[in-house]
């Protein structure tokens, strides 16, 4: 399998790299020469990334908390559960009752979409980022 080109994950800066593959396993990552942001470089972190895809510690499915014990769950139960919760909060509260914490880890495209959804769909303006913090 060749290269595949990606975008790295650890801050908004959308530097852009290739992960390396190796039977069926990414077994590293090393800049695009010719992205716009990255030009040819990584800071630290893009240079581990790949060292998370595989990691032991990794959440491959939902957890939902029932009777005090997380407990994986499908995909449509955890969405029905949030949806439910959120919609909950909402009309016990208004909207000061939901708030939203965008992440460094999202691209900006990601961010933005969260704000609309924040706004758009929950109705609050109650959304911050950790970079500000």
């Amino acid at each position: 399998m060749p290269d595949i080109l990606t975008t790295c994950v650890y801050c908004g800066c959308g530097c852009g790299l290739y992960l390396h593959e190796e039977n069926g396993r990414i077994t590293g990552s090393t800049p695009s020469r010719e992205h716009p942001i990255s030009r040819g470089n990584l800071c630290v972190k893009g240079w581990h990334l790949h060292e998370f895809i595989h990691s032991a510690e990794r959440l491959t499915q939902p957890l939902i908390r029932k009777n005090g014990v997380l407990t994986p769950s499908s995909w449509d139960e955890a969405l029905d559960l949030t949806a439910t919760e959120l919609l909950r909060i909402k009309e016990n509260t208004g909207d000061q009752g939901l708030g939203v914490m965008a992440s460094a880890k999202c691209t900006n495209e990601e961010n933005y979409l969260l704000q609309k959804f924040t706004r758009a769909v929950l109705k609050t303006n109650n959304i911050d980022h950790c970079a500000r913090l």
